[in-house]
This record gives structure tokens, C-alpha cells and sequence, in this order.
């Protein structure tokens, strides 16, 4: 693991937990002991589970190797708190504490966020202390003793992960900067539609590992914050004006658009649960150099306002490919509705529209009539008159297949 020292005033804590009157038995000692390969991997795997931006990160041989790292952790906590209290106080914490910075470090160039990090420490201290309680408890610990322990562990959890944060700022305030404007390039690249080469030598430059599909989110730059330790790591993010944005006037006119790695699939279902509430419109799963086109459906959706009824809770526009497809070409679909529509042109609006909306319900439901009624809240001879009215109006056309789709299409819906 690498060996750094802090840069001046980011120096992390060396003052040890206070383990006044703590001592544990050789029989608790021994049985925590034995349990740490357990708790080390349940607590990975709690992590992995509980933190978006560590979901997949730590599988085969890199998951073996953070579970021996958080067991070695765990250890010197061991150390610490079973070491009798009266004895020499100079434990050694340097080396966890060197680990813990050098962890940060390394978290800050994978492009993970301060707020994944300290809960991935949360979610770690909260699942280890559960079952090293549980073991302590079974091998006779004393009540009195517990609370002790328990402070002790978190305060020791504390120390870890403020000596992560350090080494995270460190790193950030080193490289960070730069490697924002080259991440920052590469997302300009990917909205123009470069190609592919050009994409490629930018995400080499801002050490950017491509991901197999990335997912276009907008979203209001008030509900940003806190997102970054829900999505994955080398998520990118920018927060200029967009080109094509069209943005609602009654939400926020600062947009931010996320483009999110490898959350097609079942991951498609984890973000969308991150983003609920937070009035984000978010595009198909594409290959990472074809983004753009990602980005032009959520814009798309935002423009034509898709949605705008459940836009508070999210709007996949996966669910909206019917509606995005009539919006694609406003004009042409005036145009085709104005075809179709021809044959009630000379009718009073009223019974143009009332005949209209009997016509797309008697094609919806294929010309169940007793259907068609329920739906238009009107009797079953009533819809037998309009129809005979259609029939006349528009004769053998309603028999013709490609009238008939060109009618379901253009025909408007209630209210439209």
C-alpha cells in the first residue's frame, strides 16, 4: 500500500482513542479474533451492496484483496482494544493511519467522491460493530464494558477515516484540478458527437477508464446535492448551459447533466431509485462514445415536457418512446392530423371533436362497442349512431391498413 506523507495542515489524527479501563479477556480476544475474516467480508460486501458508487468495485481478486486490507484494519483495532490499559500507551496507530490516507488517495484518482468514501466508512463501521458486538456479547463481555468498546470502535473508525479524507483532499489538491478540465473536455467531446479517436485520446488524457454504456441524466442543479455518493464512480458532470436545453419555466433554469457509466440492465432499476425525487429526466443506456445520443433524449423528453406530471418522481424516458417518437417532428404531425382530420373539417367543432375522440376509442378497442362506451361515458346505441356518422364521412378508408395507422397515430387524445 503507498506510502505518503500529508501535505501541511491536512495531517491525519494521531491522538489514539481512549481505552481507560477497557481490557478485554483472553476468551473475548480470541473469539474476535477468529470472527475477523467474517466481519471483513460481510462488511465488504455491505459496502459493495449499500453504495452505489462501490456496486461491482471490489469482485475477484480485488475484493479478496480489500477484504484482507479491512480485516488487517480490523485487527489493529483488536490490538488496541484488548492491549491492558495500564500498559505503555504507545500502540502503534501509524501504520493504520498511513493505510487509511493512502486508501483516500487512491479513491480520489478512481474518481470516487469524498461522500462515497465516508459512507463506505459508515455503512463498514455500522455492519462491523454489529457483529463484532454480537461475538463479544457470546464470549461473555461484561454489559458494563460494551459501551466502552463501542466508543472505543468508532473512535477509532474515526480516526481511519479522517485520515482518508485527508489523503483524498491531498490528492485532489494536487491533481484534482487538472484532471476536472481534461474530464470536463471529454464530456464537451462526447455531447458534439466527435469521433471515436478523438473520444478515446481525451479519456486517456483525464485517466478515464471507458465504461461499456453511459446514461444522460438531467437534472435541476438544486437537487445535485449528495449525488455523487449515489452513482457510480466516473460518473462526469457538466454544468454549463446545454445546447440543445430547452429548460421548463417553471423548474430551475440551471441544468446539470450527469453522464452515468454502465447503468443499463437491472442498474438501470438501482438509479432510477437514487434519482427519485429529485426531478431528473433520464435518457437510454449507449455505447460510452455514442453519449450524444443519450444526452438528446432526456433533452428531447425536458423539451416536449414528457412526463411533466410525474417529473417529481423521475422520468425514465424509456417509458416515453411513443410520445417521443409523435414529438420528434411537431410539423409533420400537424400536418398528417390535419389529413386525417379532413373529412370533419366542415362540422361544428364540438361534434368534430366528440366524433374524433369516438374514432380513435373504436380503433383502440377494435370496434368493441360496449369498451368504446365505458370509456367515452356514453351508451352503447349512442357510439352505434357516431360511428354511422364516421362511416359516411369517411367510408371505405376506415377498412384501408394504412389509413388506419395513419388515424391511431394523428388521431389526438382526450384533451389533446
Amino acid at each position: 500500500m503507498e506510502q505518503a506523507t500529508p501535505t501541511a495542515g491536512l495531517v491525519p489524527p494521531t491522538t489514539e482513542p481512549d481505552v481507560t479501563e477497557l481490557e478485554l479477556s483472553a476468551d473475548v480476544t480470541a473469539a474476535l479474533r477468529n470472527r475477523l475474516p467474517a466481519v471483513a467480508e460481510h462488511t465488504v460486501a455491505a459496502v459493495m451492496n449499500e453504495v452505489p458508487g462501490y456496486a461491482g468495485s471490489f469482485s475477484g481478486e480485488i475484493g479478496a484483496n480489500i477484504s484482507e486490507a479491512v480485516e488487517m484494519a480490523l485487527l489493529g483495532f483488536l490490538k488496541l482494544a484488548s492491549r491492558p490499559w495500564r500498559s505503555d500507551p504507545g500502540t502503534p496507530l501509524g501504520p493504520a493511519l498511513d493505510a487509511a490516507y493512502a486508501l483516500g488517495r487512491g479513491e480520489a484518482r478512481s474518481g470516487r467522491s469524498v461522500d462515497a468514501l465516508l459512507t463506505a466508512y459508515r455503512v463498514g463501521a455500522r455492519v462491523a460493530w454489529r457483529e463484532l458486538a454480537g461475538v463479544a456479547a457470546t464470549a461473555g463481555m461484561q454489559v458494563m464494558l460494551m459501551a466502552r468498546f463501542a466508543d472505543l470502535m468508532f473512535a477509532y473508525i474515526d480516526e481511519l477515516s479522517a485520515a482518508s479524507v485527508a489523503g483524498h483532499t491531498d490528492e485532489l489538491s494536487r491533481t484534482g484540478q487538472v484532471r476536472e478540465r481534461y474530464l470536463e473536455r471529454l464530456g464537451q467531446h462526447l455531447l458534439a458527437g466527435a469521433a471515436a479517436d478523438v473520444l478515446v485520446a481525451a479519456a486517456e488524457r483525464a485517466n478515464w477508464a471507458p465504461p461499456e454504456t453511459l446514461t444522460a441524466v438531467l437534472l435541476p442543479l438544486d437537487n445535485v446535492r449528495g449525488i455523487t455518493s449515489l452513482v457510480p464512480a466516473g460518473t462526469l458532470r457538466l454544468r454549463e448551459e446545454l445546447p440543445d436545453q430547452q429548460p421548463d419555466q417553471e423548474e430551475s433554469p440551471e441544468t446539470v447533466l450527469l453522464l452515468i457509466p454502465d447503468s443499463a440492465g437491472p442498474e438501470r432499476r438501482h438509479l432510477l431509485r437514487a434519482l427519485a425525487g429529485r426531478h431528473a429526466v433520464v435518457g437510454p443506456a449507449r455505447p460510452w462514445i455514442r453519449a450524444r445520443s443519450s444526452y438528446q433524449r432526456a433533452a428531447q423528453a425536458r423539451a416536449l415536457r414528457i412526463g411533466i406530471e410525474d417529473r417529481a418522481a423521475g422520468v425514465d424516458t424509456e417509458d416515453y418512446l411513443a410520445e417521443l417518437v409523435l414529438g420528434a417532428d411537431p410539423d409533420a404531425l400537424a400536418d398528417l392530423r390535419a389529413q386525417v382530420l379532413a373529412p370533419l373539417a366542415g362540422l361544428r367543432p364540438e361534434t368534430a371533436d366528440r366524433l374524433a375522440q369516438t374514432l380513435r376509442s373504436w380503433l383502440l378497442h377494435q370496434g368493441r362497442r360496449d369498451e368504446v362506451a365505458a370509456e367515452l361515458l356514453v351508451h352503447a346505441q349512442t357510439v352505434r349512431y357516431r360511428m354511422s356518422q364516421l362511416r359516411d364521412l369517411y367510408g371505405d378508408r376506415l377498412h384501408d391498413p394504412t389509413a388506419v395507422r395513419n388515424l391511431i397515430i394523428a388521431l389526438p387524445p382526450p384533451g389533446g
